[in-house]
């Protein structure tokens, strides 16, 4: 019987594309964001639930993992920033984004399921000196499940800095006394740079000489200041790993700019962001540049979590093994002591 799974927050299906490679069924999903519900549909068969505020947890099938990569902006470096200077609060007291981890709480304490998989920023570990994990582990605490954590960077996997914290969690009633190694880097990445951007992209993706000339006088005035601004050109005969793509990259498409012979720089095409983070070559993108930058930008690295995922599953099965080989020990002693 297959390992069946819910994807929380799903955006376009990255823990949907990591778990049902390795055999486990999505029973369930939702996303607040109608546009990615659509590409979610446009590739799974089935369109996820709306808003999680929302749902009734009794309306969710049984199922074995829950697998949520709830929201980050209330946590990120850039998020909290911005989130200051716009006089807003960020974190937990963040309403609309901050709360929903409570929304998972709520989830599984009417559904139990025996293990999570949840995924978000680095800079969750330490948001508000410290005090949003501490939060986020005592409530995983009180309802009786083992933690493991793990800053994970995907450019072992893929050419993108981007260190996500991945968090795996066990029933404690289900699985007393197990314990969880996360898996190491593979010693090759699964594609390069080169692999990933095309030789050739429509002049649509070059800069405009004003948006140009705008970033490098940006970068030259943040300078000045000794602030950290500035543009990711990416010289494809230099550089091994590109920037972090963010869900604001289809503003100006700064983080990863990609350098062209006699020309302004360019964008990534929606094409290669997809390879940029894992998604198949028979991916459908049903939707704009400028949303499918946003919903690559949200979405996790699918071979990243794909790793742990297997790793997740590995441990599992031996610890049933482990638990059967002390069963059989255990009921051999007990035949000696009658006989």
């Amino acid at each position: 019987m297959a390992v069946t799974y819910i994807d929380l927050f799903a955006g376009i299906g990255g823990f949907h594309q990591a778990f049902t490679s390795l055999g486990a069924k999505c029973v369930y999903a939702s996303d607040y964001d109608k546009s990615a519900r659509g590409t979610y549909e446009a590739n799974y068969g089935f369109e996820p639930a709306g808003d999680i505020r929302d749902i009734n947890p009794q309306d969710i099938p049984n199922y074995d993992i829950l697998c949520a990569g709830f929201p980050c902006q209330p946590f990120s470096i850039a998020g909290v920033s911005k989130k200051k200077s716009l006089g807003r609060k960020h974190g937990f007291e963040d309403i609309e984004q901050g709360n929903l981890f409570f929304e998972i709480i709520r989830i599984i304490q009417a559904k139990r399921p025996r293990i999570m998989f949840l995924e978000n920023v680095k800079n969750l570990k330490s948001h508000d000196n410290k005090n949003t994990w501490a939060v986020i582990r005592q409530n995983l605490l009180f309802n009786d499940y083992y933690i493991f954590d793990k800053i994970v960077d995907a450019q072992y996997y893929l050419p993108q800095h981007r260190e996500r914290i991945f968090i795996v969690c066990f029933d404690k009633h289900t699985f007393p006394n197990i314990d969880f190694t996360f898996p190491e880097y593979p010693n090759k990445r699964i594609a390069e740079l080169k692999d990933i951007v095309e030789k050739k992209a429509d002049d649509k993706y070059t800069l405009s000489d004003n948006l140009w000339g705008y970033l490098q006088k940006h970068k030259e005035n943040s300078g000045l200041k000794g602030n950290g601004f500035g543009f990711g050109l990416v010289d494809l005969e230099k550089d091994k790993v590109t920037r972090t793509m963010s869900a604001r990259y289809y503003k100006d498409g700064s983080e990863i700019l990609i350098q062209q012979k006699d020309k302004n720089p360019r964008r990534l095409t929606p094409n290669e962001a997809r390879k940029l983070f894992g998604y198949p070559d028979d991916f459908v993108i049903p939707v704009s540049d400028c949303q499918a930058y946003r919903q690559f930008g949200n979405t996790v690295v699918v071979p990243a979590v794909r790793h742990t995922a297997k790793q997740i599953l590995e441990t599992v099965e031996e610890y049933k093994k482990g638990r059967a080989r002390a069963k059989y020990i255990q009921e051999c002693l007990f035949e000696r002591l009658v006989v």
